[in-house]
């Protein structure tokens, strides 16, 4: 079937979160809070939502691991503002070679 008007999907560029410091191991009985909060954005109905928390509950049921980050370091890299620094480099030599 054939599109003639604008598409409906926006693109975004990725993100990246780079961290470094210490990492552990929080053993959880049940499921985390924080992991049913993270999936509240899922497009669900409310009935549909108790169905997938029970699902999830029944799929879990010794439990879950939590890993908990202190970081001593953190970097983001958007793809529009921030480069890693491999991409950061190809441009600058595309840049000199336009230029020379």
């Amino acid at each position: 079937m054939a599109h003639d008007g604008p598409c409906d999907t926006e693109v975004h560029p990725p993100k990246i979160l780079l961290i470094r410091g210490r990492a552990g191991l929080d053993f959880v009985d049940g499921i985390p809070d924080e992991y049913l909060q993270a999936t509240s954005t899922y497009e669900m109905t409310p009935e549909q939502r108790v169905e997938w928390e029970a699902e999830v509950r029944s799929l879990y049921h010794d439990g879950m691991v939590r890993i908990v980050v202190t970081p001593n370091w953190a970097k983001l890299i958007d793809f529009e503002t921030t480069l890693p620094s491999a991409v950061e480099e190809l441009v600058r030599q595309r840049e000199e070679r336009q230029r020379g």
